[in-house]
């Protein structure tokens, strides 16, 4: 048996009595803490497995898209928005499943996926690629309130621009020509503060581009 001294058995009964006070509260918190870490780490777990799997039907998606099977990239699409709709991989799915459907002639689809894309993803740049393409096509099937509306909320000054130009076309479509040569010509100023925003030297694409915005312009002016 252990013998000890005076002071190691007032330590002791110290220690006994302690645990006896908080024995369980300590060990509910120990255990708390572990279920936590075990937790977090399942999590992590769970977060990378979901990435690989969607980033699997991605790749999946743009081999069919390469193959011009719009009905594979249909299906891969709506796979991606019903088991990971949270992930940057179900927004740019989407993004090539609207492109592949409207190469089929199913603009009905085209239209319902980049819908979902408007309402429901979260990275701007992706959201706004989604809103202009959407409003596109409302604009081709003569939709042309609805493509306003989709045009209504500035874009991230990367997409200005285009929003300007579009702007334009479907106010030129809806015969208003004074406001959408306005937009035509905010749409150059646009680009002119985009390049100078990223410090980018002009390059005969950006120069043609804004040559085409003028010329859509002029031809607007000189319709009058």
């Amino acid at each position: 048996m252990a013998v000890y001294d005076l002071e190691e058995q007032e330590q002791l009964d110290e220690l006994k009595t302690w645990w006896k006070q908080y024995g369980n509260l300590t060990t509910g918190l120990l255990l708390a803490v572990a279920v936590a870490s075990a937790g977090w780490q399942g999590w992590n777990w769970y977060q990378r497995n979901q990435s690989a799997q969607a980033s699997a039907v991605y790749s999946a998606l743009q081999q069919a898209a390469q193959q011009n099977n719009a009905t594979r990239v249909k299906s891969l699409a709506g796979e991606l928005i019903d088991k990971y709709s949270g992930s940057a991989y179900a927004a740019m799915g989407v993004l090539v499943s609207a492109r592949a459907q409207v190469a089929a002639g199913d603009l009905k689809t085209a239209r319902a996926q980049l819908a979902w894309a408007v309402d429901s993803v979260d990275d701007d740049g992706l959201r706004d690629l989604a809103r202009l393409r959407l409003a596109i096509i409302m604009l081709d099937e003569k939709a042309f309130d609805e493509a306003a509306k989709q045009l209504v909320k500035d874009p991230t000054p990367a997409f200005a621009a285009r929003f300007g130009e579009l702007r334009g076309d479907v106010l030129a479509a809806q015969g208003k020509t004074s406001e959408a040569r306005v937009a035509y010509e905010a749409a150059i100023k646009q680009s002119e503060a985009q390049q100078k925003l990223v410090g980018a030297e002009a390059t005969p694409a950006n120069s043609n581009y804004r040559d085409m915005l003028r010329a859509k312009a002029e031809q607007l002016g000189s319709a009058q």
